[in-house]
């Protein structure tokens, strides 16, 4: 139960999108926004990427590409429940004992970050890892679309992974002192996913709409390792063109 031997990255995608539909497959630097994500999944050399597809077309894109993708029912109400679908798909042999849930809408990740959400599964008491990095805007601390993972990071041991105690829309915790933004992805031991998913939801959870909190509710161990800086989620048009400028620049 140390750190796992053989992840798998699984990558969720749909086309319904609220704020930029059909974003999947949303051309950056010659190719569809899944693609390049899958790509960077590749980059980080951790194991296995598929991509979870909601809908044919996105699978098609990355199979086009060279990927693996597998169809998953259109209608799962989040991007765990997904990855687990296809996780049973693309693994019934049960030969990866972690699983990388990759965010479809971080094309320009650094390959670097998704390896860092391994690290906190070194300790075998954790059942599931993630990021964070310190807010350094003053107007995202009260943002409560900057989701807030509240962790008490010690600079004299380091500093580098902490257990996460709650997490939050609200500026948390209060007083002076750094608050840290959380990044929403994630690895699970396998034991863990399978327990998580299974879980009902959360009162927390459901009051937040933190899909994490049902996983502390239950008393299930989080762990956070910082990093540098956010990756760019991508999630309405201004940010599209973002990407595109930092992938046309990364391509020269």
């Amino acid at each position: 139960m140390s750190r796992p031997r053989s992840p798998i990255i699984i990558i969720p995608a749909r086309m319904k999108s609220v704020r930029l539909p059909g974003k999947p497959l949303a051309e950056i630097a010659g190719a569809p926004m899944i693609v390049q994500v899958w790509r960077r999944a590749v980059e980080a050399a951790l194991g296995p990427v598929c991509v979870a597809a909601a809908e044919p077309e996105i699978a098609e894109a990355v199979e086009k590409a060279g990927g693996i993708a597998v169809l998953t029912d259109p209608d799962h109400p989040s991007g765990s429940d997904r990855i687990f679908e296809a996780l049973g798909k693309a693994d019934p042999h049960r030969r990866h004992d972690a699983i990388v849930n990759l965010q479809g809408d971080l094309p320009t990740i650094d390959p670097a970050m998704i390896r860092r959400v391994m690290d906190p599964l070194e300790d075998e008491a954790v059942d599931v890892a993630t990021l964070a990095v310190a807010i350094t805007r003053e107007a995202e601390r009260a943002d409560p679309n900057v989701v807030k993972a509240v962790a008490a990071f010690d600079p004299a041991q380091g500093g580098g992974i902490a257990r996460a105690l709650y997490f939050s829309r609200a500026t948390v915790p209060a007083n002076e002192g750094p608050h840290y933004h959380h990044i929403g992805i994630y690895a699970y031991r396998r034991a863990a996913l399978e327990r998580f998913v299974a879980l009902p939801s959360g009162l927390l959870e459901k009051r937040e709409k933190l899909e994490q909190l049902r996983a502390l509710e239950a008393g299930m161990r989080i762990d956070v390792a910082l990093v540098d800086t956010p990756p760019l989620g991508v999630d309405t048009p201004a940010e599209l063109e973002r990407a595109r400028a930092i992938l046309a620049r990364s391509a020269h």
